[in-house]
């Protein structure tokens, strides 16, 4: 099996254990305070389970290599599953805001803060070993996928700190003249939470369309090709004449149109060249492909990508 593949794989379990694990535990804690900002929570494990139990099986197709038929592979079909968790998490979490909006208009309603706050706060340590183990496996091999997976391992680890937070300073409160105030936190939480929590699936639904629709990723991504690309092909006085890059899901496609001093080309120059830059940019990027096409059309006729 691929080594990649293998360490991949073992991500995601990590990271499916974990969240089934937290789940059940939330789900339980949930039903019995009857705490909204817990509910917050049980939600957004929900919708990472189940994208994140399918998305296991289809990992080993993204190790398959491109054919004539599926000249992209599967790169195209992570980014699908990106999008569709987003908006999972953008629908549920609206309706979440909207549920402790009314509760807010209501009187908001009286929870057990002591047990919640203690709750949270082990939660919370426990989640940041979990994002402390993946970001350790994260160094040694990274996907968007299981990017996606750390970010949700980090905002959980932030937002359980937060709603311990919040819930000890309720404690404090019912202490003092404004205890008024405690039925109001538990809905509040949810909607803060809720709120900071709506921006990453946002961005990441768009780079995702970017990503399924081929558009060229961002522009410092090409800038960056760009440079590298010059630096290695001035070393055999090649010129740059038109750089195409294209980026799905985790892979990213690079088509260099190079113009030479003559009509003789070495194939074997291009050979090492193109080894050379794979070198150098799989340093940044995981997965690449980069191909290096003679340019035969009049230069002139060529629009520079950043138009």
């Amino acid at each position: 099996m691929n080594d990649d593949l293998r360490l991949e794989k073992r991500i995601l379990r990590v990271s499916f254990a974990g969240s089934v694990f937290f789940l059940l535990i939330e789900c339980i804690m949930a039903f019995a305070t009857r705490s909204h900002a817990l509910l917050t929570d049980c939600v957004y494990d929900v919708a990472d389970v189940l994208m994140l139990g399918p998305f296991m099986l289809l990992v080993p197709l993204l190790y398959k290599p491109e054919t004539e038929k599926r000249p992209y592979g599967f790169s195209q079909v992570e980014s699908l599953f990106i999008m569709i968790k987003c908006v999972l998490l953008l629908i549920v979490t609206s309706q979440l805001i909207f549920e402790s909006g009314k509760l807010l208009l209501q009187g908001g309603h009286a929870v057990n803060a002591g047990a919640i706050a203690a709750f949270e706060l082990a939660m919370s340590a426990a989640c940041v070993a979990v994002y402390g183990i993946l970001r350790y496996l994260n160094k040694k091999y990274s996907s968007p996928t299981v990017k996606i997976e750390l970010y949700v391992w980090k905002m959980d680890a932030l937002s359980t700190l937060g709603v311990g937070a919040a819930f000890v300073a309720q404690l404090i409160l019912q202490r003092t003249s404004l205890a008024w105030i405690a039925p109001y936190i538990d809905p509040a939480v949810a909607i803060l939470m809720a709120v900071i929590l709506l921006k990453e699936p946002v961005c990441m639904f768009c780079e995702g369309i970017r990503n399924l629709i081929l558009f060229a990723p961002k522009e410092e991504v090409i800038e960056h090709v760009r440079e590298v690309t010059e630096a290695h092909l001035e070393k055999y006085r090649f010129d740059v004449n038109f750089l195409d890059v294209i980026k799905t899901g985790r892979k990213l496609w690079i088509e260099v149109y190079i113009l030479g001093e003559d009509d003789r080309i070495s194939i074997r120059e291009l050979k090492k060249v193109r080894g050379e830059l794979i070198e150098e940019l799989k340093k940044e990027y995981d997965n690449i492909d980069i191909e290096l096409i003679p340019e035969l059309d009049d230069p002139r006729n060529k629009v520079p990508q950043s138009a």
